[in-house]
């Protein structure tokens, strides 16, 4: 089994981005389901990231139901 640098990995995964997975296996001459692979570990590794962040205090969700308060109500007028 081959390993991959990370570097490599990235840049194939960026790649895939651009052209399509298919493609970019097919350009770099690895295999199709390695970088649906890597694909799917970024994916879950970013969901985790985000969920590890940390919770929004009340004083900031205050501030921000009152900023889509204000945006809702130039909608409101904006529709007349």
């Amino acid at each position: 089994m081959q390993r991959y640098s990370k570097e490599f990995r990235e840049e194939a995964i960026s790649l895939s981005d651009e052209i399509g997975p298919k493609k970019a296996a097919q350009q770099l001459g690895i295999n199709y389901a390695t970088i649906i692979d890597w694909r799917k570990k970024r994916k879950t590794k970013e969901k985790k990231e985000k969920s590890t962040e940390e919770p929004k205090t009340v004083e900031e969700l205050q501030k921000e139901i009152a900023e889509l308060k204000k945006a809702n109500d130039i909608l409101k007028d904006a529709l007349g």
